[in-house]
């Protein structure tokens, strides 16, 4: 789960980082009152979506007046700001960050991050902050420090003083970046965070340390013992269709090809995507429904299949271990009859009733084509689409 970036500074000042002061409005009402709560004349507006790049898509821009910076975020607010990491449709602003300026003498990059091949929690930080870490991790992986923080252990001080030395730091700041990268460890703990990041993290022409930009993502399977976070959530940021399927414990991750799948069980659902590509097809989506799913999750699924435009095919591949076949073919006819469903529809039954599964489908009035192995099914697949 991600939270802007107004949400992450708060969080920031919680844990004693030093952010510029700012305030984020949600209408344009509410400009003078933060433009009161500014000591500068110049500030920077900043357009508050779940992705980067804002600044090259307009989504940032100084201004030096309160006039200047309500003409900005009048056209701001409520616009659809389509950066290098959104869909051609972009996404909508519904809050803006008003923030004052500082003087910046040098840029810095920091990041917590999970490293599952050393199996501990990652810091890294560069001197080449204001860039796309990945950027910088391609073409200068030497200007990347990391060290790996044991769990167990915690970060350990001398672990702060090697990354302050990799970043030129000099002897009065190191001190302020030790305390600054013991906090923010703390609060990657403490709350389930995946990815903690300030890029840039600026050196101030006084010396001060001050993270201008924060960005933060969290475990949504730790959710339930984060209300505070839960509550930053902005669904208008997600997926439509990902956040219906939360809603019916339903796994689904949206894609780009036009072959839907519906699958019981992660594994084989990226197996099933694997043989769609083998078969020179492409998936529309990632969508595992459970071991245990229902009819009624069935018919869930397959309205939010549907609800994709680009779907040419729907590939049902399901594996009874814990549920019949039987019974799944019957929430499929149900589904099918219900959700009124004309895209070809293929489907693989394996495991307990099999049999009686693609017997109940093959004596239906429908028009579903039953596999007899996940290969003939994914080419099946690739062939209706076509």
């Amino acid at each position: 789960m991600n939270i802007h970036e107004y949400q992450a500074k708060a969080l920031f000042r919680n844990y004693q980082i030093a952010v510029p002061n700012g305030v984020a409005i949600h209408e344009i009402g509410e400009l003078d009152d933060a433009m009161s709560q500014l000591h500068s004349s110049s500030c920077v507006v900043k357009a508050q979506v779940h992705a980067g790049g804002r600044g090259k898509a307009g989504g940032v821009k100084l201004v030096s007046s309160a006039e200047e910076a309500r003409t900005y975020a009048q056209t701001l607010l409520g616009a659809q700001l389509v950066t290098h990491q959104t869909d051609e449709k972009g996404q909508p602003v519904s809050a803006i960050l008003i923030e004052e300026t500082c003087d910046i003498a040098r840029e810095l990059y920091l990041g917590i991050v999970i490293d599952r091949a050393h199996r501990r929690i990652a810091i890294m930080a560069s001197t080449e902050g204001g860039m796309d870490i990945e950027e910088v991790a391609e073409k200068t992986p030497e200007k990347i420090k990391k060290v790996f923080v044991d769990p167990s252990v915690g970060l350990q001080g001398y672990q702060c003083r090697q990354l302050a030395f990799a970043l030129d730091l000099e002897a009065s700041q190191i001190r302020e970046m030790s305390a600054l990268l013991k906090n923010l460890y703390r609060l990657y703990r403490d709350k389930d965070a995946n990815l903690v990041e300030i890029n840039p993290l600026v050196v101030t022409s006084a010396g001060k340390l001050l993270a201008l930009d924060g960005k933060i993502n969290f475990d949504n399977n730790a959710m339930y013992r984060q209300s505070e976070i839960l509550a930053m959530r902005d669904e208008s940021q997600e997926d439509e269709r990902e956040c219906k399927a939360q809603a019916f414990g339903l796994n689904y991750i949206s894609l780009d090809g036009d072959i839907a799948c519906m699958v019981n069980g992660a594994g084989l659902a990226m197996a099933t995507m694997d043989l769609i590509k083998l078969h020179g097809g492409e998936p529309a989506n990632f969508l595992d429904v459970g071991g245990g799913t229902t009819a009624e999750k069935v018919a869930e699924a397959l309205k939010l299949i549907l609800s994709d435009s680009k779907v040419r095919a729907i590939l049902v591949n399901i594996f009874g271990g814990i549920v019949r076949c039987d019974l799944i073919a019957e929430g499929i006819i149900k589904a099918v009859h219900e959700v009124g469903i004309e895209l070809p529809v293929v489907v693989r039954l394996e495991g307990t009733n099999a049999e009686q599964g693609r017997a109940l489908l093959n004596d239906s009035d429908l028009s579903i084509l039953t596999a007899t192995s996940l290969d003939d099914a994914a080419g099946k697949a690739v062939g209706a689409a076509a």
